[in-house]
């Protein structure tokens, strides 16, 4: 598996407080990756390490063969869009095509300029006075007309509406399969990654829960749902992710390759929220594991 981003033992502290601590991830090339977890998780922390925004207190991340921020060219392979989605309110949708075009050397403006048409912004328009979706549709814009190798999102649809949130995640799309990006979108929308994205990385106390692309984690998980018993009686090829009982019945989150030929148990399929819910439910009851990745 190629990684455009791979972290070793990555931390970041603030004072007497890690906002990231002994993070160890790899991040697979020519994917829409999902990154969801809890607040706190250092997801935020992460991806403005990866983007360069922050110097690392501890261990150590690479983007695309170098290290985040260590020159203009190396800033230039990443297009990154912050959670306020930031633009300037005082300048213009056109006077901020013209300082992405100065700031970035492979700004490619005739993707910008189609973009703003398709999109229906007025070039003469002030950015404060656009829309929460068209201001964040003019920051995607200017990341990926900058032509990264890597593109990155942190939680930048949380304060949208519905339909800005959709349109939004179309466009992402649309510009990740025409310009073959990869790309890291952080959000806690787990429906919006669900359609979006086929690899998912479950961050939890900046550690990795479970990584893997997405159809093969949905394929491998299941529901059991049958009378209460001992669960250290379960096959070993069926790995416990969460557990619930009453006096009477187990309900199982469980992962395996294998079919499960148990008759006592009614086996369903699991969704990716309730997927990623056990995980970080397990996180929280639970001393950390080690990281669990879909092997291809």
């Amino acid at each position: 598996m190629t990684a455009v981003l791979q972290a070793r033992g990555l931390g970041k502290r603030y004072g007497k407080r890690w906002a990231l601590s002994d993070c160890t991830l790899d991040v697979p090339a020519g994917h829409v990756v999902g990154l969801v977890g809890p607040n706190g998780a250092g997801k935020t922390t992460l991806l403005n390490l990866a983007a360069g925004q922050l110097a690392p207190t501890a261990g150590s991340i690479e983007v695309l063969g170098g290290r985040p921020g260590s020159s203009a060219a190396q800033l230039a392979k990443v297009g990154f869009v912050a959670q306020d989605t930031p633009t300037y309110a005082g300048l213009t949708v056109a006077e901020h095509l013209r300082l992405g075009a100065r700031l970035n050397p492979g700004w490619d403006a005739g993707l910008a300029r189609g973009r703003i048409e398709r999109l229906g912004l007025d070039p003469r328009q002030k950015a404060g006075k656009l829309s929460g979706g068209q201001r964040a549709q003019l920051a995607l814009t200017l990341a990926i007309a900058k032509r990264p190798g890597l593109l990155i999102l942190d939680e930048p649809i949380a304060a949208l509406d519905p339909l800005a949130r959709r349109e939004f995640m179309q466009g992402l799309l649309e510009a990740a399969v025409e310009q073959e990006l990869s790309v890291v979108l952080s959000s806690h929308l787990v429906s919006d990654l669900e359609r979006a994205c086929d690899h998912l990385i479950v961050l939890v106390e900046s550690r990795v829960r479970v990584t893997g692309e997405v159809e093969e984690l949905l394929a491998t998980h299941h529901r059991l749902t049958g009378p209460r018993r001992d669960l250290d009686r379960l096959p070993a090829d069926q790995q416990i992710v969460s557990a619930s009982h009453t006096d009477r019945q187990s309900t199982l989150i469980i992962r395996t390759g294998a079919p499960v030929h148990d008759p006592a148990w009614t086996v369903s399929q699991v969704g990716l929220e309730d997927l990623v819910l056990a995980y970080m439910n397990s996180a929280a009851a639970t001393d950390h594991r080690p990281l669990l990745e879909v092997q291809r």
